[in-house]
Parts: structure tokens; sequence; C-alpha cells
């Protein structure tokens, strides 16, 4: 390995910066030139390449988002658009490629070393929604996020006596309403994982208003429900003032935890050893805090599955 590429793609998530310069410094103190690959896949197919060096990702660490912008492309997702990528690696002299992202990423880079050129996934996804790591980068900070907003609301709800439902990302996992809503002491917690018992739902907020309690937080995960249609059924059932937040892409972005930082910067590193090791086809993961190397395929071919104790024992505490 005499020159190595990297490139974020799919969905931003903080950390990612992290692991961009874990790369760069990495390949660099291993004698590799470095180069950046902007937009994803995109700009692998249009050659939107970037030289980068140690002043390059200086003072990155600490910032959201990714400095080499990310995109979704369908154009690589067909043969014609694969083979135009590896030419452009192979035209400017890359020996290794570095993907940071999501499942959907992982698929582009396995379709590469199907075609015999070494790539690595990191997984960078808020979601934490992929198989065969305990965490992704971002997903940390995008809880954190959560956290901060459902203290804020709380104390709104508190004063006016009002059912809150705030409604977070995870279209197919719910890890971040799972763990928001234990850290932020949620009423109830709707995850894609299970089916929504609305009539436990409203049957703990009744009990709640029986003894004296003036409001509530409900955490939907986007892929269970919108949270104003959960907000609608409570409010016609139990006649409760409900009010709904929508975070959004609000969890996406802001500077990363010291944790998505850390781990940001051990898979990326990880990764560039692996390149050198002739470990192609692979997913970084940590595993009881021990990063490991997965092959794509295996990671691709599980589902991600969420902690259910941690579920049960929010469903306990919130009685």
């Amino acid at each position: 390995m005499k020159k190595i590429a990297v490139l974020t793609s799919g969905g931003d998530a903080p950390g990612m910066n992290a692991a961009i310069r874990a790369v760069v410094r990495r390949g660099i103190f291993k004698q590799m030139e470095v180069v950046g690959i902007k937009h994803g896949y995109q700009g692998l197919i249009d050659g939107d390449y970037i030289p980068l060096g140690l002043g390059s990702v200086g003072d990155i660490i600490h910032r959201g988002g990714t400095i080499l912008q990310t995109a979704r492309c369908e154009g690589f997702k067909t043969e014609d658009g694969q083979k135009q990528g590896l030419r452009n690696l192979r035209e400017h002299e890359i020996d290794g490629l570095v993907v940071i992202g999501g499942d959907g990423s992982f698929n582009g880079a396995l379709k590469l070393t199907k075609l015999g050129f070494p790539a690595i996934g990191i997984p960078g996804t808020i979601d934490n929604d992929i198989a065969c790591t305990d965490y992704t980068i971002g997903f940390d900070t995008a809880v954190n996020t959560a956290i901060y907003a459902i203290d804020k609301i709380r104390d709104t709800a508190a004063s006016h006596e009002r059912t809150y439902v705030i409604e977070v990302m995870g279209r197919h996992a719910g890890d971040i309403a799972l763990w928001s809503g234990v850290a932020g002491g949620a009423e109830s917690v709707l995850i894609p994982e299970t089916e929504a018992d609305m009539d436990d739902i409203v049957f703990r907020l009744s009990q709640g208003q029986k003894r004296g309690k003036k409001h509530s937080i409900i955490i939907v995960a986007e892929g269970v429900s919108s949270g104003s249609k959960i907000g609608e059924i409570i409010r016609e059932r139990t006649g409760f003032e409900t009010r709904v937040t929508v975070l959004g892409h609000l969890q996406r972005g802001g500077p990363p935890s010291a944790f998505d930082r850390i781990l940001g910067s051990q898979m990326g590193a990880k990764a560039v050893d692996l390149l050198i090791e002739g470990q192609f086809g692979v997913m970084v993961g940590v595993q009881n805090k021990q990063m490991v190397a997965v092959p794509l395929e295996e990671a691709l071919s599980q589902k991600h599955c969420l902690q259910l104790s941690l579920y049960e024992l929010a469903h306990s505490l919130s009685i």
C-alpha cells in the first residue's frame, strides 16, 4: 500500500471527521499518500479527488458533519457506475479505499472488493443499526443531543402541565429512542422492534394523572409512526393537553461527543492497519471494547439486534 483514499457516504454522523483525520494521519505515519474523495460515491465516479496532508485534517476532530461532504449516489448501484469508479481509482494509482458510512455505503465497498479492489468499511451512522458492532460512529452524540432537547422540553411540560410526544430518528432501529427514553426518564418509548401498545400507554398516562402526575414525556422513533399521529391518539383518548416536537436532523449535527471522537479515531486507524495487513472486504467494528474486523458480507447479511433488556428496563421504570 503506497496510496489510499477515504470517502464518506450516505447520511452524515458526528465523528466522521475524527475517522477521516485518523485515516489520513495513520496513513501518513505508515509512509503512505492519502487522497480524499468528495461527495461519496458520486465523487468516486466523477473523479472529485483531493490530496490530504497533515494540515488538511487539522482542527476537524471536534467538528460535526464531514469535510469531504457526502451524497447518495444511484449511479454507483449500476455496473457501469462501479466500473467507472474503479477506473478512476486505478488512474489515480490508489491502492486501497476506506468507506465511512452505513449499510448502503458498505454495499458499495463490497462491490469494489468483488471487482478486485481493496476496500474497508467504517460504520458511521447515528442510528446504530449496523450488525456485528456494538456501536457506530455518531450514535452516542445523537443520543446526547436528544437528551439535551428532552431535558429542555420536560421543563416546559412541567411548567404547563402537558404531555409531550417527542419524535426522534430511527426508521428501522429504535436505539436512539430507547437510549434517550431511558436516560430522559420517559413515561413510554415506542420503537420499531416492538409493537406499539397504545392501550398500555393511555393506561399509564391515566394512572399517572390519578396519582397526581401533571406532565409526561413519550418518545417515538420515526419508524413507528409520526409524532403528530401518536399525539393525536393520546389527545383523543385522554383529553390531556398534548404537544408534539420532532427533533429531526438536529440529531445529526453538532460537535461529536468524546466517545465518538475516540471511536472514530480508533476505527480510522484500524482501517489503515487492516489495509496494510491485506485484509479487504471487511468492516471495522467494536465488540467488547476491542476493535475487530468483520467480513462485509457477514455484517450486511445479519440484522442489527436492539438491546431488548433495556426496553424491558424502560418499561419497568416508567410505572
